[in-house]
């Protein structure tokens, strides 16, 4: 049976001598280039755009130029002709890379918007960014996002975001991946460039105040007024991230007096605790790499953090501590979908179908219907843009939701949302957020959840993305019969790259990872942790006949 190995060290605050060579990794990114015969060396958009590391030549400056030629080629065919908006996170591997992408962009005559005083953007406010000018705008805007979110501090990363705000769906970042490779095997050409300082006097790019705008209309999703009034005693941790210039404006414009953690910049990232693998990740739902903010909970009345580009929420509370995911995107539907009234009635909620079944429950006593897609965001993008979701979430921490009056706030995760959230829940509930939780397992039933890694070659990776239902021979599951066996997902009919597996009292998941050499075993019982085992090992089984 496959199980995730704990490093010895996990929890434990960074040893000096496992921090990042800044200057080495930054040196490595420029000079380094990839060998286009090598699969892992050429662009390939995941789940969540490219990503890669200079020390592996997966993301370095040829990578970047590539990529931005083809987002250029892109927009040139698709009538995109209005502003860029360029967002960049705090690796390292950040910052030279939004310098490279401008080179092509300005050479390519594309009107970009960068944050004013080089600073840094999270994910949600180029989202917002998009939708708001596009909202007043004739000529149709977009964006990028220069961030391998929580990945260790030696990864790049880069997502491109269409006028919808959200993140590309698969046939817009199947066409940039195969221009930007076709533009790498013919050595860069094809790439309009020029240098950095004819870029920046070149008309084409422009300083832009990301956070006054998201921050001012904060009021319009969240009662800010009434976390306010509630003199919460409210503590984040931006995990040295791009939300730290938000929470110092969210607490200027609102008077919250939150307080702040590790308020700077520091590309090593020392600060951090090492995750279950003995690697500095950024991840806000690991114990592991959040054992710093689980600290704060004897300290705090609500705590939270965010990954590096703030798209994902970590939720501390005195009596749960660290809230799993699955639990909070439950208790957060759960009091949205009882407050905001000025949503439509038919609105849906959206879940992905690996997130906890404890969401399908709790939507279902209320009356309102279940929307479940494959992994990725960017399958919520249209449902929250048009107002058909009312909320959007992902089992890995990622959500956004609709303003009070039903129309569109994101349409990509935002985490420093659901964190503000999070406080007006226990301002109006005045129970801790774990309370609400428990009070869902009493009513539906406790939800044993799990997943598994284990390691896949590339081509058993694209094995189990061709699954299909004829491929399970079998007709119980840990001790129940099969129900359903699909692979394409309910809400949409997409596919889901993978199978699931549903039975009475429990269901599994099996999909490759996008960025990694492993599979994903997810796995949920609501009858005890030994029948998730159960599960566990029959899915583990199945995986190991189909890619035996």
């Amino acid at each position: 049976m496959a199980s995730t190995h704990i490093h010895p060290l996990a929890g434990k605050k960074v040893p000096k001598s496992m921090l990042e060579n800044i200057p080495k990794l930054i040196s490595a990114y420029y000079t380094r280039r990839p060998h286009m015969t090598k699969k892992e060396e050429r662009v390939a958009f995941g789940t969540s755009g490219h990503r890669g590391s200079a020390y592996t030549r997966s993301f370095n400056e040829a990578h970047v130029k590539a990529i931005s030629q083809a987002i250029c080629d892109y927009r040139k065919a698709n009538g995109i002709t209005g502003t860029l908006f360029i967002g960049k996170d705090t690796h390292a591997l950040s910052t030279p890379a939004q310098l490279s992408a401008i080179e092509v962009f300005a050479a390519n005559r594309v009107p970009v918007m960068i944050a004013k005083g080089d600073g840094y953007t999270p994910t949600p406010l180029v989202s917002f960014a998009i939708i708001e000018a596009n909202k007043k705008g004739e000529e149709l805007c977009d964006g990028v996002v220069i961030t391998p979110s929580h990945n260790p501090p030696a990864d790049g990363g880069y997502k491109y975001n269409p006028p919808n705000g959200g993140p590309a769906d698969t046939d817009v970042t199947g066409e940039i991946e195969k221009r930007a490779n076709a533009i790498l095997e013919d050595g860069l050409e094809e790439v309009l460039s020029c240098s950095i300082r004819e870029a920046m006097q070149s008309g084409f790019v422009s300083g832009y105040d990301y956070v006054t705008p998201y921050v001012e209309a904060l009021g319009d999703i969240v009662d800010m007024d009434a976390i306010r009034k509630s003199d919460l005693k409210i503590g984040v941790d931006p995990l040295g991230g791009a939300s730290i210039a938000v929470y110092e404006k969210i607490n200027e414009l609102y008077g919250l007096g939150m307080d702040i953690r590790n308020p700077y910049v520091d590309p090593t990232f020392s600060f951090m605790h090492l995750d279950h693998d003995g690697k500095i990740r950024m991840d806000c739902s690991s114990p592991y790499a959040m054992a710093g903010l689980i600290e704060m909970k004897d300290t705090y009345d609500i705590a939270f953090a965010n990954d590096v580009d703030s798209d994902r929420h970590g939720i501390v509370t005195p009596k749960g501590g660290l809230m799993n995911p699955n639990h909070y995107l439950s208790v957060a539907i759960w009091y949205l979908l009882r407050t905001r009234n000025r949503w439509p009635e038919e609105i849906k909620i959206g879940k992905t179908l690996v997130s906890s079944s404890m969401i399908d429950r709790v939507v279902s006593s209320l009356g309102k219907e279940i929307y479940e897609v494959p992994v990725g965001f960017k399958w919520f993008a249209e449902g929250l843009m048009d107002g058909t979701l009312g909320f959007g979430g992902e089992e890995s921490a990622g959500a956004s939701f609709l303003r009070f009056d039903g129309t569109v706030w994101t349409t990509d995760k935002d985490g420093i949302l659901l964190n503000m959230l999070a406080a007006e829940i226990l301002t109006k509930e005045k129970r801790d957020l774990s309370d609400i939780y428990a009070g869902f397992e009493s009513q539906f039933g406790k939800a044993f959840y799990g997943r598994i890694d284990a390691p896949a070659t590339k081509s058993q990776k694209e094995q189990l993305k061709k699954l299909s239902p004829n491929d399970i021979g079998q007709t119980m599951l840990a001790g129940e019969t099969i129900q359903s066996i699909y692979t394409k997902a309910p809400g949409n009919h997409a596919d889901i790259g993978g199978l699931k597996i549903v039975t009475q009292h429990g269901w599994i998941a099996l999909r490759p990872s996008g960025t990694e050499d492993i599979y994903k075993i997810y796995a949920e019982s609501f009858v005890s942790e030994s029948h998730l085992e159960a599960l566990q090992s029959d899915a583990k089984k199945i995986a190991d006949t189909v890619l035996a």
